[in-house]
């Protein structure tokens, strides 16, 4: 197949793509929106409301694209965004208005140069299991984006490698877990904890807290220097986009640090490498029972 697949809307609950084994494949567009694979997006109705899809599965599939999961904006840093992270009640209604349990199960991607997972603002439940991420990418293999939540990335190969970015990166995203996944090219960085301070004008309100990263293995199969397998509080607040507004005293306007706390790093093998890959920035996060040869 050689145009993208879309699912959009409530209509689209329940659906199940089973590829058996076939491509999807999106390389022959022209930028990043025409090069995306599989897209799973809520629906902004006439009358202002959001209609998201839930429990989307896209299983046996070779995905030769990027894969999208989105709500009110395609980033953190859209104009619906924008608007919504004025109000103190932002991250419950970006929610609210985004796909829930989508499955990614038994996938082979491969991106063609983009982030080949994101997961996008206030996406909740979002499962991807027994896939294998192939290639090379400029930015990260996957992105947790800003209100998302409770996403479970279990079983997966990371072959894929990246220019300068982590394979993983969670910003303003809580209660993921992240368990039972080998990462073989991590040079560049593992997975990396935090929350961007007001990017493009957008209040960060979630914080990066109750993520769980356990049972992985990491792999290093040359001399060092690294960067962090796992970095917990990778930002510290000192971009040039964050900003203070009195009139909204929540969130990355209240304060630009990271506030990656909370977090649990557990039982992960750092096979070539050592425990000072695990760099904690922040406070009160549990760092036990990981092991070195």
């Amino acid at each position: 197949m050689t145009k993208n697949v879309v699912f959009e809307g409530s209509e689209a609950s329940g659906a199940v793509l089973n590829c058996n084994g076939s491509t999807i494949d999106a390389t022959a567009g022209n930028g990043t929106l025409e090069r995306i694979a599989v897209i799973v997006r809520s629906k902004h109705l006439p009358d202002g409301s959001w209609d998201a899809p839930r429990d989307v599965a896209i299983t046996n599939c070779h995905v030769r694209g990027f894969i999208r999961i989105r709500g009110l904006d395609y980033t953190a840093s859209g104009s619906n965004m924008k608007a919504s992270s004025t109000k103190p009640d932002h991250t419950a209604f970006v929610q609210a208005a985004s796909p829930r349990d989508t499955v990614l199960d038994t996938l082979l991607i491969e991106p063609p140069g983009n982030i080949a997972l994101y997961v996008g603002p206030g996406v909740t439940g979002t499962v991807l299991e027994k896939s294998t991420f192939v290639g090379h990418t400029n930015g990260t293999a996957i992105y947790l984006d800003a209100e998302s939540s409770r996403s479970l990335i279990i079983g997966n190969s990371f072959q894929i490698s990246t220019k300068s970015r982590e394979l993983i990166a969670i910003d303003g995203s809580s209660r993921n877990r992240i368990t039972g996944n080998s990462f073989e090219n991590a040079y560049n960085g593992g997975i990396f904890i935090y929350r961007n301070c007001g990017e493009q004008g957008v209040i960060r309100h979630q914080k990066p807290e109750y993520n769980v990263i356990v049972g992985n293995t990491f792999r290093y199969d040359r001399k060092p220097p690294f960067k962090p397998a796992v970095w917990l509080g990778s930002r510290g607040g000192k971009q040039s986009y964050c900003f203070s507004d009195p009139q909204c005293p929540f969130g990355s306007s209240q304060s630009p640090l990271d506030y990656a706390r909370n977090n649990t790093v557990e039982q992960n093998e750092f096979l070539g490498g050592s425990l000072s890959l695990i760099r904690n920035d922040d406070q009160d996060n549990l760092i036990l029972d990981n092991y070195a040869e």
